[in-house]
């Protein structure tokens, strides 16, 4: 069965859906570009990716004369499939769901970016595909965010995933040691129920520990549709921003 969000979407209203598309990514830049301000970051706005799964391939080609660069997808079957049709479109895609170590070779093909490591068997997965997927090409070695748990209780990861921050030292030093990669910061999704801004406080920890001993891993993937605001406040450089730009997932019958 063919994936619907591989389907063009584009039957019907086709200028009125650009028109939407057009209106939610604007008012999703003037959030960001408030709280920049807010922040003291107006030279500094974080990199917007819009997060496309379930979406069809017509609303990204949409999205990419809106002028979107960057996108993220969670499932690979889905990914791999949007990324080899829209290759034209020039987009950087990121990888941002729970990735399972088999998916590793097929995710390097096309991803620029996986924002989910938390587990050294992945580490040496993304390694070796990379090794094998991207070296012999050329290619520039694959950027790896460490997804951090921010939950305070000890069952909470079955909700969101991700290394203990105790252990982000040490998932950081396997991913630096290993071609093909290169160790790009942290990751975290707020913790469900509560309020994000002492959950990106701490992850603005656990960045400013990581960069003592990696400088070049500043980055901090963090911010959703309903939380960007206090993503950037912590120091935000990637947002991953999908409901306020796509709207409800489409219904698949």
């Amino acid at each position: 069965m063919t994936d619907p969000a591989l389907n063009d979407g584009s039957a019907g209203a086709g200028d009125l859906r650009t028109a939407e598309l057009a209106g939610r990514l604007e008012a999703v830049r003037r959030r960001i570009g408030v709280a920049a301000a807010a922040a003291g970051r107006e030279d500094r706005l974080p990199t917007l990716i819009v997060v496309t799964k379930f979406h069809p391939v017509e609303d990204i080609r949409r999205l990419a004369a809106l002028g979107v660069t960057d996108v993220g997808e969670n499932r690979d079957q889905e990914a791999a499939g949007k990324a080899e049709i829209l290759a034209e479109c020039g987009l950087t895609w990121h990888f941002v769901g729970q990735l399972q170590t088999k998916k590793a070779k097929s995710v390097v093909r096309y991803a620029s970016a996986v924002h989910s490591v938390d587990r050294p068997q992945l580490v040496d997965a993304l390694a070796k595909a990379a090794h094998n997927e991207r070296a012999a090409a050329g290619r520039a070695p694959l950027d790896c965010f460490i997804q951090v748990n921010l939950e305070d209780h000890a069952d909470a990861g079955a909700h969101r995933g991700g290394a203990a921050p105790g252990d982000v030292l040490l998932l950081a030093d396997r991913i630096a040691e290993a071609e093909g990669l290169r160790l790009a910061g942290v990751m975290a999704v707020a913790p469900l129920g509560a309020p994000p801004e002492p959950a990106f406080e701490k992850l603005a920890g656990v960045s400013a520990r990581l960069v003592a001993q990696h400088p070049g891993a500043a980055a901090i993937s963090a911010g959703m549709s309903q939380d960007l605001e206090a993503a950037i406040a912590f120091g935000a450089t990637h947002l991953r921003i999908g409901s306020d730009i796509l709207g409800s997932r489409p219904v698949v019958g």
